[in-house]
């Protein structure tokens, strides 16, 4: 007993130091925030600003198109995130419960192309988007996304596999067609493994800044990491530190709202996962 306390006190200690490391970033930039420019590079470093300022939170919207940034991120994510989800389910859904010729050979095929690199297909992607005249708008970032996610096929089908197939042929006595099977039985079974990828997905599409920098060029179309990036550029002599860390901060409130949101359904993924594996 006496040894399976100290184990378990030791594996706490080593939990809240990680924890601790994690969230300290995240302090440091609420606290830099709040603080005057002046008080940045204050030793010792003050951690709560006094007099905290307020007015960083609005005088940044004057400063960068904030707004502009925040609405083209939401469009591109959003579209995203809907029609990409829709599309990786269903492709999901075929290679785990349908039969049809090469069905592995094809899934590997898809699976091998997580092995190739971003920088080896930017080239011919940025060649094929100026034929279609998609650069500087924000379809380079939406239609390739809404075709699906290769990692998320991967998962739900690994999800959608380990349900059972019985229930597939009792619909189909009942005259359900494959659609209406994926749409009203698999479909909401699979949603904690849809939240999960929800949140994957929602935090690398707004996260994306290398496709936004190559394939928009004019401010109007710059999503919310190329504004705060611009701010490295609008200062001629010192970065406002201040500025940077309120753009910064207001940014990664939508991922938080959404990891809130779904956390529960992403551990009961994880969890039911880890039970089936």
């Amino acid at each position: 007993m006496k040894r399976n306390r100290t184990a378990d006190i030791l594996i706490f200690a080593v939990m809240l130091v990680g924890a601790f490391t994690m969230v300290f970033p995240f302090l440091w930039m609420l606290s830099t925030a709040l603080k005057a420019s002046k008080f940045v590079y204050q030793i010792p470093p003050q951690w709560i600003p006094n007099p905290a300022e307020w007015g960083n939170f609005l005088r940044v919207w004057s400063i960068v198109p904030l707004a502009s940034g925040i609405r083209n991120s939401l469009i591109v994510t959003g579209s995203v995130l809907f029609v990409g989800t829709i599309s990786s389910s269903m492709a999901a859904f075929s290679f785990a419960k349908l039969n049809f010729p090469f069905k592995n050979a094809y899934f590997l095929m898809l699976l091998s192309t997580i092995m190739i690199p971003f920088a080896v297909i930017l080239i011919p992607q940025f060649l094929i988007y100026s034929k279609l005249r998609w650069i500087n708008t924000l379809l380079p970032l939406i239609i390739p996304g809404m075709l699906g996610n290769v990692t998320v096929i991967f998962f739900l089908r690994q999800y959608i596999k380990g349900l059972s197939s019985e229930l597939m042929e009792a619909a189909k006595i009942d005259g359900c067609g494959y659609f209406r099977i994926y749409s009203r039985i698999y479909l909401p079974l699979c949603g904690p493994a849809l939240a999960a990828n929800t949140i994957l997905i929602f935090m690398a599409t707004w996260n994306d800044y290398l496709g936004p920098l190559v394939f928009t060029h004019s401010p109007r179309n710059s999503t919310i990491q190329l504004v705060i990036a611009s701010l490295s550029t609008y200062y001629a002599e010192q970065m406002d530190f201040p500025i940077v860390m309120t753009a910064s901060l207001i940014a990664i409130i939508p991922i938080l709202i959404v990891f809130i949101t779904c956390q529960k359904y992403f551990t009961e993924s994880i969890t039911i996962s880890g039970i089936k594996g």
